[in-house]
């Protein structure tokens, strides 16, 4: 973890040397919901693979760019793509960004996901926001040496995504007329999907949905000290007894046609925080 500290450190002087902007908020795209970014007012644009340490995707639907600007009066510091385990990515690779963040300044998390429903009464093309996850990655970022530097040894997770936070976004889902579903969030590794037992599992376990990555990268901000706010598209249903084939293309196709009402909730947020 120490040569950790100081990766993290050349990764912040970098972005600082391409950028000036010392945001408050972070923000991470997910699966088919990468065009908050074409919404930010930008002041640099950084490919992952020009920053010290960075991971690079490998996820053909992210983009993976670092975009430094400003959205709804707020600066911020948004990736567009993110890394995920099963690409081979070592949990230490994949919260190094969310890392990065904190060293630049980042105080609140803004996280999304593209996920599948368990629980009957979300629909596909729902937005939920996430109240709780269960960790089924088979691995933790923080394991390993300890740099009290980045974050405390023993982290309490009774309250990973902030009340406050799940309060503002839902008064803001209210008032603008967006409907907006609660719940938990599972993680497995993928890339493969879920087998109808590995969903009925996951139902008596108490998951409203399912997906493959955030809680990493919650785990990583919640060690920072960071406020976190999860947010989750429900692209399609994985209920057990009724479960039909899916594809990426038809998950990233109900993604796309929900993330204008996703974009449209974030940029509100963000503008009574």
């Amino acid at each position: 973890m120490s040569n950790t500290f100081s990766m993290l450190q050349e990764a912040e002087k970098f972005i600082h040397a391409r950028s000036a902007v010392s945001p408050e908020f972070g923000i991470i795209l997910g699966t088919g919901l990468g065009r908050l970014a074409d919404t930010i007012e930008k002041e640099a644009v950084i490919p992952y693979e020009e920053i010290p340490h960075f991971p690079v995707s490998t996820v053909e639907e992210h983009a993976g760019k670092l975009i430094m600007g400003t959205l709804s009066g707020k600066k911020i510091m948004a990736m567009q793509g993110r890394f995920h385990f099963y690409e081979g990515y070592t949990m230490q690779q994949i919260v190094f960004p969310v890392r990065v963040m904190k060293m630049m300044g980042v105080k609140t998390l803004v996280v999304s996901n593209a996920c599948g429903g368990i629980n009957p009464l979300f629909p596909p093309g729902s937005i939920m926001a996430i109240t709780d996850h269960l960790n089924l990655l088979g691995g933790n970022p923080l394991i390993g040496p300890n740099d009290n530097r980045i974050g405390i040894r023993f982290p309490d997770m009774s309250e990973p995504y902030a009340k406050e936070l799940l309060d503002t976004v839902a008064d803001v889902a209210l008032k603008n007329g967006i409907r907006l579903e609660k719940g938990v969030y599972a993680a497995m590794s993928g890339p493969s999907l879920e087998t109808k037992a590995e969903y009925r599992m996951l139902k008596i376990l108490g998951a409203d949905v399912i997906g493959m990555s955030t809680v990493p990268e919650v785990i990583a901000a919640v060690h920072a000290g960071l406020r976190v706010l999860g947010l989750s598209v429900i692209t399609d249903s994985c209920l057990p007894d009724a479960l039909e084939p899916t594809d990426i293309k038809k998950i990233i196709a109900v993604a796309d046609r929900a993330e204008p009402v996703l974009v449209k909730l974030i940029k509100k947020v963000l503008e009574v925080l």
